[in-house]
């Protein structure tokens, strides 16, 4: 029976990279992302049952008065994202210790949920200065934008106590290396 790995950060914090880089890097983990549904149609190559489970979003909510998720949200009126109970369950049973990539409110129910047999791990930029500067770089979003990024990581900052470990990446490597110590001991414990 496998793990569960939650991670949440505001954007911009590496919390992207620093999973990537478990999970290619570090195969001995068995750690697979859980798959999650959506309401939107695939793009591209995009496969049901591989990327997202697509669902019309009659299904999706049909499924949430049921109360099939860990977690969900309602991005745009009718766009809808979402974590299903069973694939979590079916995912662990195959003994993957399964990752998820949520925002802190769906971090926290997941958490809650599982108690003990999940880990959550907050990735924290040094400082709003420093995600702002971040978000500058990358020179793909309006000032606009980033300003509204940067409000919702203060509002998001304040879940952080919430999580079992806060990871502050303040440099790359010593915030993957740390990361990878959380993981493999949460891993080795009972």
């Amino acid at each position: 029976m496998g793990k569960l790995i939650i991670f949440s950060a505001p954007s911009g914090s590496g919390k992207s990279t620093i999973i990537n880089y478990l999970l290619e890097e570090h195969p001995e983990l068995k750690l697979a992302f859980s798959i999650s549904a959506t309401s939107r149609a695939p793009r591209g190559k995009e496969q049901h049952g591989v990327e997202y489970f697509f669902l019309t979003p009659e299904d999706f909510r049909q499924r949430i008065d049921n109360d099939e998720f860990l977690e969900y949200e309602e991005v745009y009126p009718g766009r809808f994202y979402g974590t299903l109970k069973a694939q979590v369950e079916k995912q662990s049973a195959e003994g993957q210790n399964v990752v998820f990539d949520v925002d802190v409110k769906g971090g926290v129910n997941i958490k809650k949920y599982y108690g003990d047999r999940a880990l959550s791990v907050f990735i924290q930029p040094p400082s709003i200065e420093a995600l702002r500067s971040r978000l500058e770089k990358r020179g793909t979003e309006t000032p606009e934008v980033i300003n509204d990024r940067i409000a919702r990581a203060e509002f998001e900052l304040g879940f952080a106590p919430q999580f079992d470990k806060v990871v502050i990446n303040d440099n790359l490597e010593t915030a993957k290396a740390e990361t990878l110590q959380i993981i493999r001991d949460f891993l080795a414990s009972n």
